[in-house]
């Protein structure tokens, strides 16, 4: 397969699964701002979203540094052009990834991409409001899911299914990720409310946006517990969304790649198994106490260091 077709198979699904990943982001932000007014509890949530997603230091740029309110963190990660992660950004861009490997694409995977962006074209500043913004934001979900699955059902399990996964899987470690950090930055622990009913509800959120509160209850049965949710979201093979089950599909997704290479491997191969190793080998309590926020920014750098040591293995001209 060429680099560039496999380049851009790699990048159309990095960026529909970063559309789901900031819709998740956003859901995630709106519930804990709810529960937080509710209890009028004096923090910013959209500020931990901006962050969360990456977008801090575009949206003060644009914005100033002013404290980010509801509706400039909506049409900043929604609509915004000029953001390249906002999820209008990321269907255009996944579209025109797509329209450069037509013929590498399935008839359903080119439906999901093209109904994807022709429905965020539509959207205005009206929708922005949080009565239509929240079902706007689950439809983002569904297109996503439609993608993944399309290509999922559909593609010869070739060059390029192994690409498109593999952006698929390193996109959602990423988010996975973000996502905890979310509740990090949102309620440190000398802040008032930790272990209470925010704090409840909170880690009930940051499970809802990863769609495994359910598998919570399946695995552990009993009341959320923080270090469980953690150990859930980062250690826990029986879960799609896991930090290990996303690094354990990558390291075999690399692999298959380098046997039909003739077994030919390279640093980002040695990046993926040591990542996968230490995730392996950890146990949630030594994550705690060496800190969950240094933690997942180390995975994050991690994911980015791989994401290079990838395109310059595979992908670059």
């Amino acid at each position: 397969m060429l680099s560039r077709t496999a380049g851009n198979l790699f990048w159309l699904s990095r960026y529909m699964e970063r559309a789901e990943s900031v819709a998740r982001l956003i859901l995630v932000g709106h519930r804990m701002a709810g529960v937080a007014h509710t209890v009028d509890l004096h923090t910013n949530e959209w500020r931990s979203t901006l962050r969360a997603a990456g977008c801090l230091p575009g949206f003060t740029e644009k914005y100033g540094a002013c404290e980010p309110d509801q509706s400039q963190v909506f049409e900043y990660l929604v609509l915004d052009a000029d953001n390249p992660s906002s999820i209008r950004a990321c269907f255009e861009t996944a579209r025109r990834n797509a329209r450069a490997v037509r013929t590498a694409l399935t008839v359903e995977m080119w439906d999901a991409i093209t109904d994807s962006w022709r429905g965020v074209q539509s959207l205005s500043r009206s929708d922005m409001e949080v009565d239509r913004l929240v079902p706007i934001l689950e439809w983002v979900k569904s297109r996503s899911l439609a993608f993944s699955g399309a290509y999922a059902n559909t593609m010869l399990r070739n060059e390029g299914y192994a690409f498109a996964h593999l952006g698929t899987t390193l996109e959602r470690a990423d988010n996975t990720a973000r996502v905890l950090d979310v509740k990090y930055h949102l309620l440190l622990p000398d802040q008032e409310g930790v272990g209470g009913v925010l704090d409840y509800v909170q880690w009930q959120s940051v499970l809802r946006a990863v769609s495994a509160l359910r598998a919570y209850q399946w695995v552990y049965h009993q009341r959320l517990q923080p270090w469980l949710v953690a150990d859930l979201l980062i250690l826990r093979p029986e879960l799609p969304r896991s930090l290990l089950s996303c690094a354990s599909q990558i390291v075999t997704t690399l692999d298959s790649l380098a046997d039909r290479a003739g077994g030919r491997r390279g640093e980002c191969h040695r990046l993926a198994g040591r990542m996968h190793a230490e995730l392996r080998y950890s146990r949630i309590e030594s994550i705690f106490q060496a800190g969950l926020h240094e933690f997942l920014t180390g995975f994050i750098d991690q994911l980015k260091e791989l994401g290079a040591a990838i395109d310059q293995h595979y992908l670059a001209l």
